[in-house]
């Protein structure tokens, strides 16, 4: 099979390891920019959206086009904040290979952590580069064994610093064994060779024997060659380095200072010589929408249309852009598809290829290809778009419940319904947010992953939708579950516009462990309950797992089973069963030893050593309970859980307590139950 030279990329790394001016770099050298954009400066091309711009930060993980040696490199920045982690899911969930990011003082960071954990999940074979070899506190064996330590990676290194810190001025390439330099006068794009110096080579060729000595464990050829004492050809080499990488048995690793324009085309060769061709991943398995058995796909253009939308992004003017990557066949311009979740056709009115905001117009996409879609009424994140002969549902993306909320008003009752058409509009685009309507008060509530991320999104209101609004304090999203098991029969009789409505059923409900989520099984046999009324039970049952038990909170980790119904064909109707399948999962539920839960926060602090005792009195003083102390060169790290409620604000009082040099990050962990406090 001939390999298309195209490479599907994500940069992922803990915030403010460089890999927005990484990948601005690489823009720059694969002749996509003429000048080089800098966060710092505001310019950053992957950095479009303006709060990205004023805060420094990336928030929407944006999709870029370049070519290298003739490959074309699909590229998705992702986010390294905690708070914005569903756009680093779906990121990854459309990847074929991405590279890690590390910062040579800070080193294994916990977003680095979460985002490498998640890249396991969905098998993802890795790159990996050390940033920042310039800077005070630059250690780039020390990040090496860190990766070795808290990732259980297997780091390769293939190219060496010459010198670090102020006297960082190249790198030295194990494979070659040349040393690299780069022309600051082209701002890096000319990169030099020369003979490894004196003094460097005793180094080189330790750290190249101890390469060959990691590769050889995999390829018999290598050690022959290797025991020998006879010279390896790179080809060799190069060859053992993908097999292992595409497997994930091994990580290449490289290093440089992206600001400084040093180390960036060793790791775009890196990208085309190690990392996987869409055609090279094992073929995804998805469900096939009318007979739920489980089907391969392919990644051919050959076979039948097979995309996911992984993203949804709103424009004024064009509508809803919808991201997709496409697993198998070919999709034109103009033609129409079919929504295997929604069940409903749409039409491909134009396909565009983005760089950042920036857009291509193209006629069609194949296997492999991440474009954007316009015309789509129906889709959402985590869709499945193919054909109606092929109606196929790929697995479904899992993100994180939102654990904080405020209250949102509008400046004038005017504008309140075009604050709705925007929460409705940012619920589309963000999997994470959520917003409803109190029963009791009347008042919007908006929900979210953490302070800053409903800080954008309000700020997106105000300043992108033009949207008057107000907010109140941060608020915890508390849930509710239940403590026993319990079976409840519940009857429902009403007369509604002279019909008859009855419905007689009987449901168990039940204690899952924390993290299954809430589930509707039925165990009636469709010969004593229509499949239609079943259904409608179902609906009313998950439509009361929002609502609440007691307090009103949604609910998680409960089991409803439907265990028993009696029916009668002349009263028995659909709305019947739903409504007692809502009133009799609150009726059950109430009776089950239900229990409030509040939301408990990993958080990792990094702090210098004079200020822990005080940093962990203040955690603890939280209700926050210490996990472990890490010392590092620079900088003390402590990881603790702690309860959300009691977490905020916490950022003022660490600068307090830290004089400014200290700093967290802080994400959902679990729910446990909540303080009588809280709960009383």
């Amino acid at each position: 099979m001939k390999l298309r030279k195209l490479r599907n990329i994500g940069i992922m790394a803990h915030i403010d390891a460089g890999k927005t001016t990484t990948t601005e770099r690489i823009l720059f050298y694969t002749g996509k920019r003429h000048r080089i954009g800098e966060v710092d400066d505001g310019d950053a091309t992957m950095d479009w959206m303006t709060q990205e711009q004023n805060r420094g930060i990336t928030i929407t993980s944006a999709a870029t086009t370049c070519f290298w040696r003739d490959h074309q490199i699909n590229i998705i920045d992702t986010p390294g904040h905690v708070d914005f982690t569903a756009e680093v899911e779906r990121s990854l969930r459309v990847l074929d290979g991405a590279v890690a990011i590390f910062d040579a003082v800070g080193g294994v960071e916990p977003q680095s952590e979460t985002v490498w954990h998640q890249a396991d999940t969905y098998n993802i074979p890795r790159l990996a580069y050390v940033n920042k070899m310039d800077r005070i506190g630059a250690d780039f064996f020390a990040v090496v064994e860190e990766m070795k330590d808290k990732l259980g990676a297997n780091p390769v290194i293939l190219s060496i610093p010459i010198g670090k810190e102020q006297g960082f001025e190249g790198t030295i390439d194990l494979l070659s064994m040349q040393e690299l330099h780069w022309d600051h006068e082209t701002f890096g794009s000319e990169m030099g060779t020369a003979p490894i110096r004196e003094e460097y080579r005793e180094t080189a060729a330790q750290w190249r024997d101890a390469m060959i000595d990691a590769l050889s464990a995999y390829s018999d050829e290598l050690t022959e060659l290797y025991l020998d004492g006879e010279d390896i050809p790179t080809d060799t080499i190069n060859h053992v380095i993908r097999e292992k990488t595409l497997d994930r048995s091994i990580v290449p690793t490289f290093c440089g200072a992206s600001l400084k324009n040093v180390g960036v085309q060793p790791l775009l060769d890196a990208v085309v010589n190690y990392l996987p061709a869409p055609e090279e991943i094992e073929a995804e398995e998805g469900i096939h929408a009318k007979k739920e058995t489980k089907v391969p796909v392919e990644r051919t253009p050959d076979g039948p249309p097979v995309g996911l939308v992984f993203k949804i992004q709103s424009e004024r003017e064009a509508g809803d852009l919808c991201f997709v990557r496409m697993y198998s066949g070919a999709v034109k311009a103009g033609s129409t598809v079919y929504n295997a979740d929604k069940k409903k056709r749409e039409r491909v009115h134009r396909l565009l290829r983005m760089h950042a905001n920036r857009t291509e117009a193209v006629d069609s996409v194949e296997a492999g290809d991440i474009a954007v879609f316009i015309g789509f009424k129906h889709a959402q994140t985590g869709d499945t778009i193919g054909s109606e002969g092929f109606p196929v549902i790929l697995e479904r993306m899992h993100f994180p419940e939102p654990v904080i909320s405020v209250a949102i008003e509008p400046e004038t009752l005017s504008q309140r319904d075009k604050l709705k058409d925007v929460l409705t509009i940012l619920a589309k685009e963000d999997p994470t947010f959520f917003s409803y309507e109190n029963e009791d008060t009347g008042e919007l509530i908006i929900s979210g992953m953490g302070e800053l991320h409903l800080d954008v999104l309000v700020t997106r209101i105000i300043d992108d939708f033009k949207v008057g609004a107000r907010v109140g304090q941060p608020q915890v999203t508390y849930r509710e579950s239940i403590t026993q098991t319990l079976e409840h029969t519940e009857s429902y009789h009403r007369v509604l516009g002279g019909k008859e409505n009855n419905a007689e059923i009987t449901l168990r409900v039940q204690p899952l462990d924390r993290g299954s989520g809430n589930h509707f099984t039925n165990e009636v046999s469709k010969n004593d309950l229509p499949e239609e009324l079943i259904d409608a039970v179902r609906r009313g049952v998950e439509a009361a797992f929002t609502s609440g038990i007691v307090f009103g909170y949604p609910t998680i980790d409960i089991g409803v089973t439907l265990v028993g119904a009696r029916y009668d064909e002349l009263t028995s109707t659909p709305l019947a069963f739903e409504a007692a399948g809502s009133m009799g999962f609150d009726n059950a539920c109430s009776a089950a030893g239900p229990i409030l839960l509040e939301p408990i926060m990993r958080v990792d602090v990094m702090c210098p050593a004079d200020f822990l005792g005080d940093v962990i009195n203040g955690i603890t003083m939280r209700g926050g309970v210490v996990q472990g102390v890490e010392s590092r060169p620079a900088m003390e790290h402590i990881r603790a859980e702690a309860p959300l409620k009691q977490m905020f604000g916490y950022s003022t009082s660490l600068r307090s307590i830290t004089q400014g040099r200290g700093n967290y990050a802080m994400e959902f962990s679990h729910f446990a139950k909540a303080s009588e406090k809280q709960s009383g």
